[in-house]
């Protein structure tokens, strides 16, 4: 080693002992590996100082991107470098059997209509359907009373909230689960969609040569007392983007196949449709706490 790297791991061990009186043994580790893991990239790629202002330009740029209601650009920037799913995966390892766990994405609502089971969410035009089955424990148990909160876009690709102009609630529901832990959800069918790619991190993505689609799915955030809760999706089988997602959220085991269904179909009766639809399956396993 010449003097002057010397000199630079001099100063990394100088930055990482200045947390070594850090109180809470926690944040020392995380202070201390951030120091040696941001020291040791940047020792590796020699940034120059005009791309070491760019890349501080590029954060203070998704910091203003964010309004603190609906875009969050910083988690669209966790997202597309893969860091939310490998965070999911660091926290949510699960047993054999129960649903896997995908990204929250930045654009779920709290406090959004309680509905009851069956009631269409959709208050703007799509391809109808229903999405149902059932939420059970790991041992095959039905879990009576379990919210499931469900959220997706409109046809246009974009969430109410995000877009303005849909109404209050639309695409969005907290549904509940029967006494044999059956759920059913009213909409339509979702379709693959762009994140936003008009911040930093679309013009990231456009550097780059990634695309910036999302494959069709619907969220899910299911709850039950005693269990844990899970976080996941839903995806449309045969979406092209199926192996490309942005976010690198598609599990094979979240992927669901739609049957089409006609207008006389017993189901159609008991749900209330009158034109053909899209009929989705999916039973959901939680684990416990």
């Amino acid at each position: 080693m010449n003097e002057a790297h010397a000199a630079e791991a001099r100063l990394t061990r100088q930055v990482i002992d200045t947390f070594a009186r850090t109180p809470d043994p926690r944040l020392r580790h995380l202070m201390q590996a951030l120091v040696r893991h941001l020291h040791a990239f940047v020792s590796e790629v020699e940034p120059s100082e005009a791309e070491w202002m760019a890349a501080i330009r590029f954060l203070t740029e998704t910091g203003q991107t964010c309004d603190g209601v609906v875009r969050q650009e910083f988690i669209l920037l966790s997202d597309t470098l893969g860091v939310s799913m490998l965070v999911d995966a660091i926290n949510h390892r699960k047993p054999a059997g129960a649903t896997e766990s995908t990204v929250f994405g930045p654009f779920y609502m709290a406090g959004m209509p309680e509905r009851a089971t069956g009631e269409n969410m959709a208050l703007t035009a799509g391809s109808p359907a229903l999405v149902h089955g059932h939420v059970r424990d790991t041992e095959g148990r039905p879990l009576a009373g379990a919210t499931l909160d469900v959220w997706q876009t409109a046809v246009n690709g974009m969430y109410s909230g995000q877009d303005t102009a849909q109404p209050h609630g639309n695409l969005r529901g907290r549904y509940r689960t029967d006494a044999d832990g059956y759920y059913a959800i009213r909409t339509i069918l979702p379709v693959s969609y762009p994140i936003p790619d008009d911040g930093p991190v679309g013009r990231m993505m456009a550097a780059t040569g990634r695309h910036v689609y999302r494959p069709a799915h619907l969220h899910f955030m299911i709850e039950a007392e005693g269990k844990r809760t899970l976080v996941t999706h839903v995806f449309n089988a045969g979406d092209p983007y199926l192996d490309s997602d942005a976010v690198f959220g598609v599990k094979p085991a979240l992927v669901i196949a739609y049957a089409e269904r006609g207008a006389g179909d017993a189901l159609a009766g008991r749900f209330g449709f009158e034109t053909p639809f899209h009929e989705g399956r999916y039973d959901f396993v939680l684990s416990e706490q």
